[in-house]
């Protein structure tokens, strides 16, 4: 039985192209990017042209990118940074953002007695965009958190239509982009956004590397303090290799995008079409079910089963070699419900299991064709 991987969301298998470029640069290029040597220049200089062609591809200067370990440590920097040294004492974002954001936000909440809004969403976990434009319309410095892509029921948010929302009242705006950077363009020049978050290990590079953007001008200072490393917002002797693998990745993303994206869309396509005709009970949560509303990469399915034999629907996938997810991989390890669809699915539609399946480019038709005849032999059991 060969294993099949359908939990792309979580991570993506890193391409052989990056892998032979970072073990490239950990047998050459070993050098420290702060020394000033040749073997410390070496480094630095392909540092700073990952920085340049992340810059190029968003269409930003070099100097708003800044790396780190990942999505999280960039979300905690922009939000972290906006409560202690821009003023902002209000932030409003949705009760489905990625724990990174909320767990931020109940931290900071305690730290600095800030205020927290929620904006309210649609039946089918879409923002309320004019609900949005009446919580701007205070007079608190304020901050708006929403992800572009959510992680777990895939839909997107209109990012153009809220960065002006938050710049005609004076708002900034902060985006966990984590599930869209390397999958959609982004022409940072025409969004009106301050902060991003970013990870390589969603776009089939290496894990532990990310990047922020954030605006030039913006007054963001340190998360960890040290050396001077990343012009000062970031101290910590760079990871050069796990950079260049970012760079790599990012890259060939990119220069790929219209190819491996209709490959994947099509994937998504074929798998919810076959679906549909296997099991016609079957339900999507949220817009996931709908490519003009949700990511081309992921969707979010509901079993038409009841809960006791529900419970154990995962882990048959699992014996048969499927990997797919309840939702966040973060939240693996909890006994509790999706956060994301207890806010968007009545109590009944909670008592049937739902399952995330996400597809990349190193899945094919015959693996979609095994995993619906195995989840068709396991409802019909």
């Amino acid at each position: 039985m060969t294993p099949i991987y359908f939990d792309n969301a979580a991570t993506t298998p890193i391409r052989d192209e990056v892998i032979e470029s970072m073990a490239k640069v950990m047998k050459h290029s070993y050098g420290n990017a702060s020394s000033t040597h040749s073997f410390g220049r070496s480094s630095k200089v392909l540092i700073e042209g990952v920085r340049n062609s992340i810059a190029s591809y968003l269409n930003v200067s070099a100097s708003e990118i800044v790396f780190t370990s990942g999505g999280t440590e960039a979300d905690n920097l922009a939000l972290r940074s906006a409560a202690r040294d821009l003023g902002v004492r209000r932030f409003i974002t949705s009760k489905i953002e990625h724990h990174a954001i909320l767990h931020t936000l109940d931290q900071l909440q305690l730290e600095y007695n800030l205020e927290v809004d929620f904006v309210n969403l649609t039946g089918d976990g879409q923002i309320d965009y004019e609900h949005l434009e009446l919580l701007l319309q205070g007079d608190k410095k304020t901050l708006v958190s929403l992800m572009h892509i959510n992680n777990e029921i895939g839909n997107i948010l209109d990012i153009s239509r809220v960065a002006l929302l938050c710049k005609s009242n004076k708002a900034l705006f902060h985006s966990d982009t984590v599930q869209s950077v390397g999958h959609y363009n982004l022409n940072l020049k025409d969004i009106s956004i301050d902060f991003l978050a970013a990870s390589a290990h969603k776009f089939h590079g290496p894990k532990g590397v990310g990047f922020a953007f954030i605006r030039k001008n913006s007054g963001l200072k340190p998360l960890i303090f040290g050396g001077e490393q990343e012009r000062g917002i970031r101290a910590g002797t760079e990871s050069v290799h796990n950079i260049v693998g970012l760079g790599e990745s990012f890259k060939l993303a990119y220069d790929n995008l219209e190819v491996e994206s209709a490959y994947v869309r099509h994937l998504k396509l074929y798998f919810m079409d076959r679906l549909k005709g296997a099991i016609p009970k079957v339900e999507f949560n949220g817009c996931s079910g709908d490519l003009d509303k949700s990511t081309y990469t992921s969707t979010n399915v509901r079993f038409p089963l009841s809960a006791d034999k529900g419970a154990m629907f995962m882990f048959q996938l699992d014996l048969k070699g499927i990997a797919c997810s309840k939702g966040s991989a973060c939240q693996s390890g909890s006994s509790q419900n999706s956060h994301v669809l207890n806010e968007i699915l009545s109590l009944d539609q909670l008592q049937k299991p739902s399952l995330r399946f996400s597809f990349s480019i190193y899945n094919t038709k015959d693996e979609v064709d095994y995993v619906i005849d195995t989840l068709k032999a396991l409802i019909e059991t």
